[in-house]
């Protein structure tokens, strides 16, 4: 079976969308969890809200397209994002584990955005270019912060397990 580009870009939105359902899943039930590392709590904050309006603007073009998002492929990885995130919780060292999850999972993201960009251009879609490069933005920029994170939760981590306090989360 053959696909046209406009076919492959139509699917490209569906799956960059429950990606982002993924990101909303694992991040809402860390920030749930979090207690002692507020600085990742506010970074996963702000980057919720980026992701309802990263979904938004997917969302805003499978519109445009006579579309919708796929709820099979929202369903699962909604499930799969929440398992992810349950994962790490019996951990002694969750923070850490999920640390480099995140930055992990931004990266993945920024792949997904740079793909999609080279698919919509490909299908001659440049409507929503400037919305994808913003959602493209909007990961490096996380990625970052997650990166730039690593050491001083690291560092905190250490410092209370050493001292016994409750380190995990």
């Amino acid at each position: 079976m053959t696909m046209d580009v406009r076919e492959i870009y139509v699917t490209a939105l569906k799956n960059t969308h429950a990606v982002e359902m993924q990101a909303l899943q694992i991040m809402e039930r860390q920030v749930e969890r979090l207690e002692r590392y507020p600085e990742m709590e506010q970074a996963l904050r702000r980057h919720i809200e980026e992701t309802h309006g990263q979904r938004q603007r997917l969302e805003e073009a499978l519109q445009s397209l006579g579309d919708s998002p796929s709820a099979l492929k929202e369903g699962f990885l909604g499930f799969v994002g929440n398992m992810m995130a349950l994962g790490h919780t019996p951990a002694q060292d969750e923070i850490l584990k999920n640390t480099y999850a995140n930055h992990a999972f931004e990266n993945f993201e920024i792949a997904a955005y740079e793909s999609l960009l080279t698919i919509s251009d490909a299908a001659g879609q440049q409507g929503h270019r400037s919305a994808f490069e913003q959602s493209l933005k909007e990961e490096q920029a996380m990625a970052d912060a997650v990166r730039k994170l690593i050491r001083p939760i690291t560092e905190r981590y250490l410092s209370l397990t050493v001292s016994g306090a409750k380190a995990d989360r």
